[in-house]
């Protein structure tokens, strides 16, 4: 085999006695993107080795960039617009940098230092600076904190939105004890207030995700805190809370154990809980759990039906008012489901594969989240935990992962009708593969080549930015293990371009006007940046500085809107003591035509170039028409810009439809067929109670299809008036109030109630329950900053869990 090939084959996961498994924890954190708010850089380790299996293979292929020289007008625009910022006398290990406000403009970087969790830093001080012109100057502002020391874990916690929210969180010594303080600001960072806490914060703070002044947090002694004016003042809510979350509204959930018991969570004890008032009254919703989430809009439970039994999951549509089983192939005690990705219409759940074997299938939902179906088999999940699975956000339904082959090689596949069917990606033209390459297609590096130091960043694509997808990749059988070159496609994946060689930091400015990428090596300092303003085609270099820096990160505001760009890294002078340096650079002086009626184009997404076709173009059922702007137009859309297109519904075809449970799409065929196992069998389910026979010819849309006419297959309930639906969520479900006066009343009112069941919808096979049952629920963690480790936090502020299924692995 070729040595540069990458291969997992050897890799297996490694089990302790006591370790914590790092695939399968329950770590359900309220699935939401990330939204690049905060970015964390940290100096390079001298001593960093590359793995010999892994070693870059410098060999050149020919292949030569496209660069044209920079003229001298622009040089000089550009140096006059080039702001530099020395962090003198900071020593700092790391620096934190975080956006408030959305196009605030307003940045403000925290420096500080790798501790161990369980120190007290009482002498040491954090540095805090602020700047309000994204980052071409900074004031050191560490006296609004009286120059307290904040923990990195615990970081710049940045309000939602435009609420220009901050929390900073420090420990503090009185009295011989330690405690909480936090500083918080409402006006960006311009003033702090300092409130000592009633208790010792567990983890970072979470916002409500749409109302600031809601503040959640649990204590180092599991207890659940609550503010509703800011942090400014705080009141239990409920004491032994292992995880919590928001849910719609001011609902709130979290997983809590009884009074005096012990590893509750591991025996799967635990009860959900609910409170729709912030606190006031409780609904427990279900118990027997292990562990919760509540992710896109479906709310999720590890439950343990009977003891010693393996878990299964359970999902609600309705804040937790009722559940239903999902749908899903019998896990072993061994296995794991991850989440991959949830929204209100659909779930992509990974069911992990027998043995270890770093692979597993990829199953989609139906807009329940309880019927799932087959979308892709052997697909790479790492033995670190992490999938490459990724979302195309710039082009409706496209999704890009990694799957793992018999022999051990990795290959990359696309899917353009989210998760419907799944290709390989075409070679770029501008490539050619060694003649003893017997399939040469594109193959992406992703977060598990990322991880393996093969690749510093993964794929990168934006909304605004239409078609555009920025990634690291190789071309052949398989992903290579050597150096990785940078290619671009214009069109969500449907080709591809080799653009620059070598492995590269890169972002996207000006909503795709304007590409910026800055080389990555770790044994050389850099002082040049490439900088694209036809999506890549060809580049232009401009040397920021005549210092070299030892790079860190590229930072740049959420979103792609912005035309500031800036480089942080740091210096090692002559005394050998550290500098850290930004350097920001603006283009907007550079790009000063707005961009015009004539610089844009009509596009057809997903188009074939077929004209005769009536279908061409059509993608869960209607077509898109973009305005997008032309490769030789050099303009700037602007921060106004918005993305213009024109939807036309399109007939059915079997690709608006998926395969229904019990049926499967053979390779390269649209036609669902029946499992052998299912067939002369009737398929019945319990929903609500009633026991009712699905009739279905094989198809059911995809969620979020809106196509019409033409392909349409029966599919339908009937009800036989059969009563089912034996186990209960929680067979007693039940108000519980905080208020001790009203307790006795409350009981009693309860007690001459009628029991709610919350129903679980099961599948009847032939007589037979099938039961779909799994060790954990994981959710995977797809985060494009690269931001650090910050463990247990949301990027959205939606909740915090401390849950585990290590107990029933291995």
């Amino acid at each position: 085999m070729d040595p540069h090939v990458l291969v997992v084959s050897s890799l297996t996961r490694t089990k302790a006695s006591n370790s914590k498994e790092p695939c399968v924890s329950a770590e359900f954190s309220g699935f939401a993107p990330h939204s690049c708010r905060t970015q964390t850089f940290s100096r390079t380790r001298t001593n960093r080795e590359i793995s010999p299996r892994f070693k870059r293979d410098v060999s050149s292929e020919g292949f030569t960039p496209c660069f044209s020289s920079l003229e001298a007008a622009d040089l000089k625009k550009l140096k006059q617009n080039t702001h530099e910022t020395k962090f003198l006398d900071d020593d700092g290990s790391s620096f934190i940098l975080s956006w408030v406000g959305d196009g605030t403009g307003v940045i403000l970087v925290l420096s500080t230092y790798n501790i161990p969790i369980d120190w007290f830093f009482e002498q040491g001080s954090s540095h805090l600076y602020r700047s309000e012109d994204s980052g071409k100057t900074f004031s050191d502002i560490s006296h609004v904190i009286n120059n307290t020391y904040i923990r990195k874990e615990f970081g710049i916690n940045v309000g939602p939105g435009h609420s220009q929210r901050v929390i900073l969180t420090a420990d503090t010594s009185g009295d011989g004890e330690k405690r909480g303080v936090i500083f918080t600001s409402g006006d960006s960072g311009i003033s702090f207030q300092e409130t000592t806490l009633p208790f010792h914060p567990g983890q970072v703070i979470s916002y409500h995700p749409s109302n600031p002044d809601y503040l959640l947090v649990t204590s180092t002694d599991k207890t659940l805190w609550l503010s509703v004016d800011f942090g400014q003042n705080w009141r239990k809510v409920h004491a032994n809370v292992h995880s919590f979350s928001w849910g719609a509204g001011i609902t709130l959930f979290f997983s809590t154990s009884p009074k005096g018991t012990v590893d509750a969570d591991r025996r799967g004890e635990l009860f959900l809980k609910r409170t729709e008032d912030l606190g006031k009254t409780f609904t427990t919703v279900s118990k027997n759990i292990f562990s919760f989430g509540y992710i896109g809009s479906f709310l999720f439970t590890s439950v343990v039906e009977k003891p010693g039994k393996p878990r299964v999951i359970y999902v609600s549509s309705n804040q937790g008012d009722s559940f239903n089983q999902a749908q899903l192939p019998s896990a072993t005690l061994e296995q794991f489901y991850s989440v991959l990705e949830a929204d209100a219409e659909m779930i992509f759940m990974h069911v992990d594969e027998p043995g270890d074997t770093n692979f597993g299938t990829v199953y989609t939902s139906d807009d329940s989240g309880i019927v799932f179906s087959k979308s892709l088999e052997r697909h790479l999940f790492s033995p670190e935990g992490k999938s490459d699975f990724t979302n195309i956000t710039s082009l409706r339904g496209v999704y890009l992962t990694n799957v793992l082959e018999k022999d051990g090689r990795i290959r990359s596949v696309i899917s353009y009708d989210r998760g419907g069917e799944w290709r390989l990606l075409n070679k770029p033209e501008n490539v050619k593969c060694e003649a003893s390459v017997k399939e040469c297609k594109l193959h992406i590096h992703g977060e598990y080549s990322r991880i393996q130091d093969l690749a510093p960043l993964i794929p990168l694509s934006d909304p605004s930015a239409t078609g555009l997808v920025i990634a690291h990749g190789s071309v052949g059988d398989s992903i290579k293990s050597a150096r990785p070159d940078i290619y671009i496609s214009d069109d969500g994946g449907y080709s591809w371009m080799r653009t620059l060689k070598g492995p590269h930091h890169y972002a996207i400015l000006d909503s795709g006007g304007l590409i910026v990428a800055v080389e990555f090596n770790i044994d050389k300092a850099i002082k040049s940046i490439k900088f694209s303003t036809d999506e890549g085609q060809c580049w232009k270099s401009y040397d920021f500085t005549q210092q070299p820096v030892t790079f860190a990160g590229l930072a740049s505001e959420p979103g792609t809107k912005t035309m500031n760009i800036s480089v942080w890294g740091y210096r090692t002078e002559e005394d050998s003591k550290v500098t850290w340096v930004s350097v920001t650079i603006d283009f907007e002086e550079l790009l000063t035509r707005d961009c015009e009626d004539k610089d844009y184009v009509l596009w057809l997404a997903h188009s074939s170039n077929e004209e005769s076709s009536d279908n061409d173009g059509c993608v869960l059922g209607y077509k898109e028409r973009f305005r997008r702007l032309k490769k030789l137009s050099v303009c700037r859309n602007g921060r106004d810009y918005i993305v213009s297109k024109e939807e036309t519904p399109c007939p059915c075809t079997r690709h608006d439809y998926l395969c229904d449970y019990g049926y499967y799409r053979h390779e390269n065929s649209s036609e669902c067929i029946e499992q052998p196992a299912f067939e002369n069998h009737t398929l019945e389910l319990c929903l609500n109670g009633q026991e009712e026979l699905l009739q279905t010819s094989g198809y059911r849309k995809v969620p979020g299809d809106k196509c019409e006419g033409g392909f349409t297959p029966q599919r339908k309930e009937k009800n036989i008036n059969k009563q089912c639906g034996a186990f209960s969520q929680a067979s007693e479900s039940k108000p519980e109030t905080t208020i001790v006066t009203a307790l006795t009343i409350t009981i009693m009112i309860v007690a001459l109630s009628a029991a709610v069941f919350l129903i679980v919808r099961k599948y009847v096979f032939g007589g037979r329950i099938l039961a779909y049952r799994f060790s954990a629920l994981q959710q995977q963690d797809d985060d494009p900053c690269i931001t650090g480790n910050l463990n247990n936090v949301v990027s959205n502020g939606r909740g915090f869990h401390d849950d585990s299924d290590e107990d029933l692995i291995g």
